[in-house]
């Protein structure tokens, strides 16, 4: 959107090597609600971090995705699946899953 912050970041968290962190303190925000690309990296990596920084996270679980990936054993695993997999790594302990209906308040 116009006049938006754009933060562009070099690694798999937006926290690292950025001015986020700084951003957010100054103004006072702590609560963050994360979407985007790749569930079990780039947002795997910074939803940690938020947490780990005492942000209340939200991560909107139909606002993100990722792709099919062959797990360390060989077996073949779905997008689906990884997606699902790095939602249960992070709910209630980094962050509160949530929808997008949910977070609006729509009802499903």
């Amino acid at each position: 959107m116009a006049g938006e912050p754009v933060i562009p970041k070099r690694t798999n968290s937006a926290f690292i090597g950025t001015d986020l962190e700084d951003r957010l303190r100054v103004g006072s925000h702590d609560t963050l609600v994360v979407a985007g690309v790749i569930t079990n990296n780039s947002i795997e990596v910074t939803v940690r971090m938020a947490g780990n920084l005492g942000f209340q996270t939200w991560l909107v679980a139909d606002g993100c995705f990722t792709f099919a990936r062959t797990d360390w054993n060989g077996t073949a695993r779905s997008a689906e699946d990884v997606h699902a997999m790095s939602l249960a790594n992070l709910d209630a302990e980094y962050c509160t899953v949530t929808t997008v209906d949910a977070l609006l308040g729509a009802s499903s």
